[in-house]
């Protein structure tokens, strides 16, 4: 299994990967079970560093976001580009995937990766929200699929068994940033 550490310790730790990796980063809504993820790949890293807000990567990167939305949330209608900030995703309806559970939950997906030139920032994560590292090797995409079954289920309370399915189709969205076709 590919390794997973908390990216701000591994940032202090002398331990990001220059040769690229992968973040996951998320935003819990506190008052019901809203989430976002994002999932950025990097690689050709020429520096990076601390700043006030987070950690910043000069480097090549590939964005891809997944929101989970419970049944009960009430903008489902707004496109996901035009919510409000912290729940809003670079797609309209058009450009994603969705699964809905046995609960009525979404789980969107974008169909294509983000691409970022030149930087980007990792947001220090505040509550219950967290940042994390992948390192990359042969088994990175079965990591990632772990990961997402097990934070859909227990940290965005998506049932098991569709969680399960989803982390599938994250972990193949994944494969598209980790390769991405120029």
């Amino acid at each position: 299994m590919a390794q997973i550490k908390d990216l701000f310790e591994a940032y202090l730790s002398n331990d990001l990967p220059t040769e690229g990796g992968l973040i996951i980063t998320s935003m819990f809504d506190e008052e019901i079970t809203y989430t976002k993820y994002e999932v950025t790949s990097y690689n050709n890293v020429k520096d990076f560093y601390r700043n006030e807000d987070g950690i910043v990567f000069q480097a090549d990167g590939y964005k891809q976001f997944v929101l989970v939305e419970p049944a009960s949330y009430n903008k489902k209608h707004v496109e996901p580009a035009m919510r409000d900030s912290g729940y809003s995703i670079p797609y309209r309806f058009k450009e994603v995937d969705t699964f809905t559970t046995r609960r009525q939950d979404r789980i969107i997906l974008g169909k294509e990766p983000v691409i970022t030139y030149g930087s980007f920032t990792i947001l220090e994560p505040k509550g219950e929200n967290f940042a994390y590292v992948v390192y990359k090797d042969e088994e990175i995409l079965n990591t990632v699929a772990g990961f997402f079954a097990k934070s859909l289920w227990q940290d965005a309370r998506v049932p098991k068994t569709d969680a399960e399915k989803a982390a599938k189709g994250i972990a193949a969205t994944v494969k598209r940033i980790l390769s991405p076709q120029t």
